[in-house]
């Protein structure tokens, strides 16, 4: 204890040269501000994957069930009669994603075309983005197509009943005739009913709804879908479902909820994170020099009082443990304050939005930066602040001077 209580009377007490105080105070200063921009950035992290989160949520469905690198289910309406007889599914719908070109007023695009099959709605909450028009299935005597907002700003098309919708995809089944070379095509006229917006690149841009019927005739489907879309029923959990369905389909199908039909993203979400963490871990690796520096001139500073405690008994490693003691206490006063200053910060963000994207905000699905804080996340940086001094504070205590 009194190796303790001397590290601690260091710490607080004057120094006689001034350049101690003001270099202890720096390496007390790096150390808060690393360890809060540790705790700010990886509290942002987790607030975008909640955002994710959500928008996932909106389109969609809770279970989809496909075969490993997209094939095409051939028993598809057999297993969606099976999966529909399962415990805890609520509904089930066949979906059919094939690419296609769209032509409306001259203009031409790729896009992909998921044909969908009736009531889609209650796996699904696309028809609550829908910013212009309604989704339907058939108006006027004619399919209708239900637009991303990327497909409806680069064809030009809107919601109408005069307007027409061309689909052409080439054909499955069948000779090439050589000499009719526009026989290899199917066209499908379709009417636009209407044009959603989810605020995410990989459905805003090139997706296009239409009836499952319309999908397998333009892509000479009989049975068959890409994907089985499974709604839960309220009182049972997904995972069990998720089970369950596993259970009854076996290992050649890829079951996955609302979080694994978008693993690839919440990953690659996570990754940005921890890479991120451990640059600010360099950083902090870097500000924990400053503390064998005060160290260093502390140890100078005190070299008359060292030869005090030598005098009055005190063992060498008593000397090393208040200098080991000493750098943990810099470490760990710069890195608390910078972890109440942080979570304080991260508080502040998370209910208030203090600091807001740039931007024009009717623009933004978000006006602020997202930030949630996690309990693990503090004392992972809690945890590395005190290896971190006590490493600084080890090689410290071993650069003592040599006993004369």
């Amino acid at each position: 204890m009194l190796a303790l209580r001397v590290a601690l009377r260091y710490l607080l007490a004057k120094k006689s040269h001034a350049a101690v105080n003001i270099i202890s105070m720096i390496s007390m200063a790096g150390i808060a501000v690393a360890t809060m921009a540790m705790v700010c950035v990886m509290s942002v992290f987790n607030g975008f994957t909640d955002l994710a989160s959500e928008r996932l949520s909106a389109i969609d469905p809770d279970i989809k069930v496909t075969l490993p690198y997209g094939e095409v289910m051939y028993n598809g309406d057999s297993l969606c009669t099976v999966i529909a007889g399962i415990d805890g599914v609520a509904d089930v719908k066949r979906v059919i994603e094939q690419k296609a070109l769209a032509v409306s007023n001259g203009e031409q695009m790729p896009v992909r075309v998921r044909g969908i099959d009736e009531d889609y709605s209650s796996v699904s909450s696309i028809a609550d983005l829908v910013i212009d028009g309604e989704m339907v299935d058939r108006a006027v005597g004619r399919d209708c197509a239900l637009l991303s907002v990327g497909v409806a700003v680069n064809t030009g098309a809107r919601p109408s009943y005069e307007s027409s919708f061309l689909l052409t995809a080439p054909r499955r089944l069948g000779r090439i005739n050589p000499a009719f070379p526009m026989a290899a095509f199917r066209t499908d006229t379709l009417m636009v009913s209407g044009v959603f917006q989810t605020n995410q690149a990989e459905y805003d841009e090139d997706l296009v709804f239409i009836p499952l019927q319309a999908a397998r005739e333009l892509f000479d489907y009989t049975t068959e879908a890409t994907s089985l879309d499974i709604s839960v029923a309220s009182d049972h959990d997904s995972d069990e479902v998720v089970a369950a369905i596993g259970a009854v389909l076996g290992d050649g199908y890829v079951v996955a909820d609302r979080l694994g039909q978008q693993d690839s993203s919440f990953r690659m979400i996570q990754i940005e994170k921890w890479i991120t963490f451990l640059m600010l871990l360099f950083v902090l690796m870097m500000a924990s020099f400053n503390i064998l520096s005060t160290m260093s001139m502390l140890i100078i500073e005190k070299e008359d009082n060292l030869r005090i405690f030598t005098a009055m008994g005190a063992s060498r490693a008593m000397l090393r443990r208040m200098f080991l003691y000493e750098g943990m206490f810099i470490a760990l006063l710069g890195g608390a304050i910078g972890l109440v200053t942080g979570i304080f910060l991260c508080l502040m963000q998370q209910h208030f939005g203090i600091i807001s994207l740039g931007g024009d905000p009717s623009q933004l699905s978000i006006s602020y930066y997202p930030c949630r804080l996690a309990t693990s996340d503090i004392l992972v940086t809690a945890g590395v602040v005190l290896v971190i001094g006590f490493i600084s504070g080890f090689i410290s205590s071993r650069s003592l001077p040599q006993e004369r």
